[in-house]
């Protein structure tokens, strides 16, 4: 008999890079929740991947709220049994000059994408303790790294706190089977890029990028999953790079 399949829950996952995620957790035999603050988008994907319900369900999350991490961990629970990993994808990318930055849109980047990895980390971290077992994967850049030369200060700001705070989960849960890890994504081949590089431009873009590419969203889809694999038990603490070559150390 084989075992039950594992279940994740997925923040963010109605586009993008999420969904990108959810897609190879779900190929790879998981149950995956996917969640985004937009409901509709989550809907379409998890009936598209399975239709019947069975092997994936959509939930509203606004990872702003620190209620909703409860209310998805219940709902999970309650369709599925169990929860075993988190994907702590979700964020909001501003490109404000720093200079432009007002307090008030400083504090609401900061709060999302930091705070919402402080929340699905400290909700979903207790339940995992509590059962001696699970995975927890945050979604950092390479803007956290280098400053951030594409994007808003308070974007670079958010995912170098991010960093931070995968180490600081990562000591508090290690003793009860949980392990919290970061992947630091530098370019890659998604919609977002494309808007943000036009075209015309990209080729120029590349030149900058040693190995002269764009990352491909789901070789890092694919090291997520190995990141919340039961083998990965002597891994945490850890950001993986996956950059081009932008960022060494």
């Amino acid at each position: 008999m084989s075992a039950p399949a594992q279940v994740a829950l997925v923040t963010g996952a109605g586009q993008g890079l999420g969904a990108c995620i959810a897609r190879r957790l779900h190929a790879e035999g998981w149950k995956v929740a996917i969640s985004d603050i937009d409901a509709d988008a989550a809907a379409a994907l998890a009936g598209e991947l399975d239709g019947s319900g069975a092997s994936t369900c959509a939930l509203a999350l606004d990872v702003d709220r620190h209620v909703d991490f409860q209310a998805a961990l219940e709902s999970i629970t309650a369709r599925w049994g169990d929860l075993h990993a988190l994907v702590n994808n979700a964020a909001v990318t501003v490109a404000t000059p720093v200079m432009d930055i007002a307090p008030e849109e400083f504090r609401r980047v900061l709060g999302l994408n930091a705070g919402g990895v402080f929340s699905g980390c400290q909700v979903l971290g207790r339940y995992f303790s509590a059962r001696g077992y699970g995975r927890i994967v945050n979604l950092a850049s390479l803007a956290g790294q280098n400053g951030g030369t594409a994007t808003g200060a308070h974007y670079a700001a958010s995912k170098g706190a991010i960093l931070t705070l995968t180490k600081v989960f990562a000591r508090e849960l290690a003793g009860a089977g949980v392990t919290v890890n970061a992947i630091a994504p530098g370019p890659l081949d998604l919609p977002v890029v494309h808007r943000t590089v036009p075209a015309e431009r990209m080729q120029d873009f590349l030149r900058n990028v040693p190995v002269g590419a764009l990352g491909e969203p789901d070789f890092v889809a694919r090291t997520v999953v190995h990141l919340l694999s039961p083998a990965a038990a002597f891994v945490t603490g850890a950001t993986w790079d996956i950059n081009g070559g932008l960022y060494l150390r």
